[in-house]
């Protein structure tokens, strides 16, 4: 990471974030920025929205005391990357990203942590080259077409109307810094999630995330969503934990269903008091569980 984004966190921030991090620069000139802790085999992380890396710092830690080597991108737009105005802010355009930085990386096999919108984009990528994919955790996420949409995402994800709600009063990042979780916040921590986002400009992934839920065949990703889950198939086999927040708002236990139903071997353990942030209610609990999953089976 460059001197001059290091600098911009707030010195509370980085108390809570004290990585160096990278960038590498996508097709066009877009720079991407990106965490990569730690020594041994890979796991690669992704966060959903609104969120960022920051989602996985304490995980990162545990990750990298355990022996793995953490890759942790911040999809372009969220984060320490770029904020473009312009890019095609798409489910299919996610996963090529992940794609470009991982082979940038020379990264042949590797396991997958996904969360919110993070699970499409992983299982997109694992589903494209199964043979890469080691073993996968799910926390509250989908990777499958879904008519289910909270009311409170429906509201802001109307055109126009629903821009100047996420960008313009920030109806979509602020309230989940609150509606996300059972436990409050620490200020350090709602400041961590939130200083990416604070302004107009900031919150263009935000809003470009929410407008690109596909609802319907109509929608422009819908097809990509429908490859994901097709994608699925392929996974059925491979070694995969579902870690769940009971009291999620908008992944539900409708969506746990349908995971167990498509990758029936999958081991799930549900948290019953946490929300859709899951590794802040959950905190070592859910950490612990990540590490001792990735680590069964694992030649010492």
């Amino acid at each position: 990471m460059s001197l001059s984004r290091a600098a911009q966190l707030p010195p509370e921030v980085r108390f809570e974030y004290p990585f160096s991090g990278n960038l590498f620069e996508l097709p066009g000139g877009v720079q991407m920025h990106y965490l990569d802790e730690g020594r041994g085999p890979v796991v690669v992380l992704l966060h959903g929205n609104p969120t960022w890396s920051f989602f996985y710092r304490d995980v990162v830690v545990r990750l990298k005391s355990a022996g793995y080597r953490c890759i942790v991108p911040d999809h372009v737009g969220c984060g320490l990357s770029d904020k473009p105005q312009d890019y095609l802010y798409t489910l299919e355009q996610r996963i090529t990203d992940v794609e470009a930085l991982l082979e940038h990386l020379g990264l042949k096999r590797f396991s997958l942590v996904v969360h919110d919108w993070g699970g499409a984009i992983g299982c997109g990528l694992a589903g494209r080259a199964p043979e890469r994919l080691e073993k996968l955790v799910l926390l509250n996420t989908a990777a499958f077409c879904s008519k289910r949409i909270p009311w409170r995402i429906a509201a802001v994800k109307l055109p126009v109307w629903g821009e100047f709600l996420i960008r313009g009063l920030n109806a979509f990042a602020g309230p989940a810094a609150n509606m996300s979780v059972r436990s409050p916040l620490s200020p350090k921590v709602r400041q961590g999630f939130l200083w990416p986002y604070r302004n107009w400009k900031d919150r263009v992934a935000i809003w470009n995330f929410v407008k690109d839920i596909p609802l319907g065949a109509g929608h422009p990703s819908y097809a990509s969503l429908a490859a994901v889950e097709s994608g699925l198939e392929y996974l059925k086999e491979k070694p995969v934990r579902i870690l769940w927040g009971a009291r999620d708002f908008c992944f539900n236990r409708h969506f746990l269903e349908r995971w167990k139903a498509l990758l029936p071997a999958a081991q799930a353990t549900v948290y019953a008091d946490c929300g859709h942030y899951l590794l802040e209610d959950g905190g070592r609990a859910v950490r612990d569980a990540v590490a001792e999953f990735l680590s069964e089976g694992a030649v010492q």
